[in-house]
């Protein structure tokens, strides 16, 4: 069996995590505490959904784009996290682009070893801590104006990170709502 990761929920199927339709996965656990964060639920570190990076593939659809990893904050368990961005380039499935959120700065990531592991698997990369007095207000695929996009791979610009809406709200299966996206209408109601 492989690394076992800490999961708060995963969304099959998204349109405002990112470029495309896209799968999300939300980490458990975070320590950053952003005033204003949307996600709160997401920061205690207790086990709550634990599941290994093949088996969270298994929940990804045929037609999906990619993969948005946001939290929580993924660079904390950054061996869970390295394990499912390798599973999701080397998947003898198909390959699947891969966005990251995080409350690290680029800068932090790279003085830990095990958080620097991480990059070569991602495509691009929005960081920062959310900044609740300064809202991003636009299309662009981030919660506050102070997060950086870092393009690590080629295969996205600028112009594909302008979504379709701020955030959507899904029905599921079983009738469960599941909110995502950037504003506190959309934190996360319940998923998986």
């Amino acid at each position: 069996m492989g690394i076992i990761l800490n999961l708060h929920g995963l969304i099959p199927m998204s349109r405002v995590n990112g470029p495309g339709t896209r799968s999300v996965v939300f980490f458990q656990g975070c320590g950053r505490g952003c005033a204003g964060c949307f996600n709160t639920s997401t920061h205690d570190f207790s086990p709550n959904k634990t599941m290994t990076a093949e088996q969270v593939l298994c929940q990804v659809p045929d037609g999906v784009e990619g993969l948005t990893i946001s939290g929580g904050e993924p660079f904390e368990q950054p061996s869970g996290l390295l394990a499912l961005l390798k599973a999701a380039r080397f998947s003898p499935r198909r390959t699947l682009s891969v966005l990251v959120y995080t409350g690290f700065t680029l800068k932090e990531i790279k003085t830990d070893e095990a958080r620097m592991e991480a990059l070569p698997f991602i495509d691009l990369l929005i960081a920062g801590p959310y900044d609740e007095s300064r809202p991003e207000k636009t299309a662009l695929a981030r919660g506050s104006t102070n997060q950086t996009f870092h393009f690590l791979s080629p295969r996205y610009t600028l112009n594909d990170l302008y979504l379709p809406a701020r955030s959507e709200i899904s029905i599921g299966a079983d009738g469960s709502l599941t909110g995502t996206g950037f504003s506190r209408l959309s934190s996360i109601v319940e998923s998986i």
